[in-house]
């Protein structure tokens, strides 16, 4: 199950920019690896960002459809088009902050701590009582770590995604993103130190810009080798929740996507390999006054909004509108 409403474990995650600018991060500087620096782990191998105003408009007014907080992070990796609204922000990630624990899973993988074939013991006891309980085996099951990291993206099964947050540690995925130049993005639950962070933004935290150039990173094989990045992504795009960014878009085209509900958030970041060129967008909200788990949410009608909004400026030579029976062959939404 990819929510988790008030009651339940949150999860949240910080949008921030592609470089160094708290003065924390500047103190951190020093400990960081010479091989992987801030600049380095952002900037994508493509075009150099470039404001486009146009775009930035256009988002501008989507994104005042919302009563509540809104970041949106866009950029065409081929042209460099960007515009963001508040996108180094920190705002809550939802079940987004899964995409950092199948980072740390990987790296843990790529060090010898675990490997991606290993068998674990299911037990009951590891049941997150909100997910669905035709995706989890019987108390006794063998299950690999491959079939955990898969259900954690694909389906955002959060019994996965604890078992595998609790295998790597949280902490330590903290510490890769904190090497990596991610200043904002963190895992708050189940972390020594981060209680009042888990207080008042849930599971994780992270920033629009920061959750983005994550999925760039992958996309590009720069997250822990070449061959984990691939892996990751292949994860990243056989995603069962296809009801709103991905819904906008042709089913012939590939994109990476992982998205994020709590009661008053909904956020999604996804990266099209377009024909055109990828593009990589991140929108996220909070406190909507709107906390409903009907498809006409404002955050769920925004992120519809925005996807098609970006597939008409960045494909005009691929038109693509949905089919108005689209809508009954989506999962149903799950508060």
């Amino acid at each position: 199950m990819r929510h988790c409403v008030e009651r339940c474990l949150l999860i949240a995650i910080t949008v921030t920019s592609f470089g160094l600018t708290s003065n924390d991060a500047n103190a951190q500087n020093a400990t960081r690896p010479t091989t992987e620096t801030t600049a380095q782990a952002f900037t994508s191998t493509g075009a150099r960002e470039r404001l486009d105003a146009r775009l930035q408009s256009k988002l501008e007014a989507l994104a005042a459809s919302v009563h509540g907080d809104v970041g949106i992070y866009v950029r065409h990796l081929k042209s460099g088009r960007s515009a963001a609204i508040r996108a180094d922000e920190i705002f809550p990630t939802a079940s987004m902050i899964k995409v950092p624990i199948l980072l740390g899973t990987f790296d843990a993988i790529n060090k010898g701590r675990v490997s991606f074939q290993q068998m674990l013991t299911y037990r009951d006891s590891l049941r997150y009582q909100y997910d669905d309980s035709l995706s989890m085996p019987r108390d006794g099951a063998q299950v690999p770590i491959a079939r955990l990291t898969l259900q954690m993206i694909t389906e955002s099964n959060n019994t996965s995604s604890l078992w595998l947050q609790g295998l790597v540690r949280g902490d330590t995925i903290n510490a890769w993103l904190h090497d990596h130049g991610f200043d904002s993005t963190r895992v708050n639950s189940r972390v020594n130190g981060r209680e009042a962070d888990r207080t008042k933004f849930g599971w994780g935290q992270t920033t629009p810009r920061e959750m983005a150039g994550l999925v760039v990173l992958i996309r590009e094989g720069r997250a822990v080798t070449r061959a984990a990045s691939e892996e990751m992504y292949r994860h990243l795009t056989r995603i069962y929740w296809t009801g709103e960014a991905l819904s906008q878009l042709p089913p012939w085209v590939q994109a990476a996507s992982k998205q994020g509900t709590v009661d008053q958030s909904r956020s999604e970041v996804v990266l099209v390999n377009a024909p055109g060129g990828d593009y990589v967008f991140s929108v996220i909200t909070k406190n909507q006054t709107d906390k409903s788990y009907a498809e006409g949410n404002e955050g769920y009608r925004l992120i519809r909004a925005v996807s098609a909004m970006l597939w008409k400026e960045f494909e005009p030579k691929h038109p693509f509108v949905p089919d108005s029976a689209a809508r009954n062959f989506k999962p149903p939404e799950e508060p």
